[in-house]
């Protein structure tokens, strides 16, 4: 447990710097209205003939940079389009970040990508569309899925399961200390992310059966779904986070679920090319 705590700073101290936001002027960022909000998004064409299959990828806590774990660079060289965005109140998209806004953001990019504009000129196949995320946006991209039964298919690499989340905040008083000092270390100014911490958590604490994993495994009983961790991730654990959610989907009733665990930290650094080439393969079958 106390491992755990330590490296909760490090992980989302790793995230921020990992993950900054695009640069204007890139050809491929684009700009998607979210409840009158313009979310910052870059775009990773697939190199295969359209209509491509394509991946609507969340960043973890703080992230929108060009790329998620090497996942955009890599998947479109597999032919598989990539969009990987930017929440509101991250870096250069405007508005607040909550966990609200987090789910309609998420949302948003979905139905952007649905619109027969955007099919047509991006070549995607609206068949074929695919949501998941790393860590903060695994989780809730799992959370949306839930409330959406338009997203058949969805993918969590090391997804947070909030519900877990907050129930050690309230439980472990060192825990709790050392996760709003980790998450003040990320508001704006001096972080990416314009938000309040403390709201935040308030959230999560009111609301566990809406952002808890566990709680809403029922809701994603119908959909194929892929569940990713690493056996060194000290921040989203296997048996604490993973393990409990992919046997509460088993309970209740999913039959096309797949786990796949690597010898992996949160950041997948060691097994990155191994992740796209299977997270690939997943996709296209």
């Amino acid at each position: 447990m106390k491992q755990i705590i330590n490296f909760v700073t490090i992980a989302i101290i790793i995230l921020v710097i990992s993950n900054p936001c695009s640069a204007q002027g890139d050809p491929n960022r684009v700009l998607i209205e979210s409840s009158g909000f313009k979310l910052v998004a870059h775009i990773f064409t697939g190199i295969a003939a359209s209509p491509r299959p394509t991946v609507i990828l969340v960043p973890g806590w703080s992230g929108g940079k060009k790329d998620v774990l090497g996942l955009g660079s890599g998947m479109s060289q597999a032919g598989i389009n990539v969009i990987i965005f930017a929440p509101r109140g991250w870096h250069d998209s405007e508005g607040i970040s909550t966990f609200p806004n987090g789910l309609k953001d998420i949302g948003a990019v979905w139905k952007w990508c649905q619109k027969s504009e955007n099919l047509e000129r991006y070549g995607i196949d609206r068949d074929r569309l695919v949501l998941g995320g790393h860590s903060w946006g695994g989780g809730m991209s799992l959370i949306y899925a839930a409330t959406d039964s338009s997203v058949q298919r969805v993918f969590s690499i090391s997804g947070t399961d909030h519900g877990q989340l907050i129930r050690h905040y309230q439980q472990d008083e060192h825990f709790s200390k050392m996760l709003v000092k980790s998450l003040a270390s990320t508001k704006a100014p001096e972080g990416p992310v314009r938000f309040e911490p403390l709201d935040d958590l308030r959230e999560l604490a009111k609301n566990q059966d809406v952002y808890g994993l566990i709680e809403n495994a029922s809701n994603l009983s119908n959909r194929s779904i892929l569940l990713i961790g690493g056996w060194e991730d000290v921040s989203v654990t296997i048996d604490n986070m993973l393990l409990p959610f992919y046997r509460a989907l088993k309970s209740a009733g999913t039959t096309d679920v797949t786990f796949m665990v690597y010898h992996a930290t949160h950041g997948f650094g060691s097994v990155r090319d191994r992740l796209t080439k299977d997270l690939c393969r997943w996709i296209l079958q």
